[in-house]
């Protein structure tokens, strides 16, 4: 009998140069929404990097005013999940509310809400979509409780170092509810932060502006060799 865990890897010859997620993410154990298992989240608005990536979904959540033309764009490049922010932070009330059912109609899977996002903001999205909200959590401090009761369905716990400490204080007193969490840049920090209780992870990957610029670096190495070949 053949081994039933192997896992065939299939790749074309133009897309085999790809933003690979690393594989201890796979650790984790994963959210399932609408039959779909996530595991792996990567964080970026940059439709080239969403083509050339293997995570599961995209989070995109951008430090401007949130646009439909922006969701439709990503919404329309992804070939997997995308979860949209809709703003909380500097956007807010029925403009959040407008935004969060836009996405849904675009074909967003869920929406991103910032971390200064009122609760009846929450409540008032959740009364108009179907769709999960996910809700950013900066600290331990915030009052988690209040953001279910509010109907949010996820929590995004973005603390930066302190971040695998807040989902352990999380997961003390809500050891079931499905949460999404930055697993840093080494492998060692996102095992930590699964080990603490995330569910799944996003990932910051490299800029479109790095990988040309090593890009560009392999291919003058190739020109000098083949200047010195030539003296």
């Amino acid at each position: 009998m053949g081994n039933n865990k192997f896992v065939p890897d299939i790749k074309g010859t133009l897309r085999s140069h790809m933003i690979e997620l690393p594989e201890v993410i796979r650790n984790a154990s994963g959210i399932r929404v609408f039959g779909k298992r996530l595991k792996s989240f990567v964080f970026t608005t940059d439709v080239a990097i969403i083509r050339n990536t293997n995570a599961d979904a995209v989070i995109a959540v951008y430090p401007f005013t949130p646009q439909p033309v922006i969701t439709a764009a990503l919404v329309l490049s992804a070939d997997v999940p995308v979860f949209c922010g809709v703003g909380g932070g500097v956007t807010t009330g029925k403009r959040v509310i407008n935004l969060a059912l836009d996405a849904e109609f675009k074909g967003a899977m869920g929406i991103v809400l910032n971390g200064p996002t009122s609760n009846e903001v929450i409540r008032l999205v959740r009364e108009t979509i179907d769709i999960p909200i996910v809700v950013s959590v900066l600290s331990e401090y915030d009052d988690i409780q209040a953001r279910i009761d509010a109907g949010t369905t996820i929590l995004n716990v973005t603390g930066a170092k302190r971040t695998a400490y807040i989902v352990r204080k999380i997961r003390e007193k809500f050891p079931e509810f499905p949460i999404i969490a930055t697993g840093g840049p080494t492998e060692e920090s996102i095992m930590e932060t699964i080990e603490a209780g995330a569910n799944a992870i996003t990932y910051t990957p490299p800029t479109s502006a790095k990988i040309f610029s090593g890009m560009m670096n392999t291919y003058r190495e190739r020109y000098k060799e083949q200047e010195n070949r030539q003296k």
